[in-house]
């Protein structure tokens, strides 16, 4: 079984836009393609299908400053990456988006780092080290 250590630093990125531009530099620069900012995406690239990730039976993610992660993809990050949602009716469904915004707002809505690490921990193949 090969392995395939990936080191994601808070510190290279504030945004979740700059998230995705991280995993780009990371493990994209063979493909004649980018991820775009998309959970789904994300999820995809961790399958190993593609990127640096091809080929690898295993996984270890160490994430560096993953406390300052967590605030920038928190919830502020999170509210305006789904209010931006809702000025594309016809792309995403608008009801599932309100839901969750008032989820968030009410306290009980999972932050885009949450999710993140939801992702990320459904993939037994995955070792997450946050630091």
């Amino acid at each position: 079984m090969e392995k395939f250590k990936l080191e994601i630093n808070g510190d290279d990125f504030q945004t979740i836009e700059g998230f995705y531009e991280e995993l780009n530099r990371l493990l994209m620069q063979d493909e004649d393609w980018k991820l775009g900012v998309s959970l789904d995406a994300f999820d995809d690239l961790l399958y190993g299908g593609y990127g640096s990730l091809k080929g690898f039976d295993q996984l270890e993610i160490v994430w560096k400053n993953s406390a300052k992660s967590s605030l920038d993809l928190g919830l502020e990050a999170t509210l305006n990456f789904y209010e931006e949602k809702l000025k594309n009716p016809d792309l995403f469904n608008q009801d599932f988006v309100q839901l969750k915004i008032a989820d968030l707002k009410s306290g009980i809505g999972k932050t885009y780092f949450e999710i993140l690490i939801e992702i990320i921990s459904a993939h037994s193949a995955i070792q997450l080290v946050l630091e």
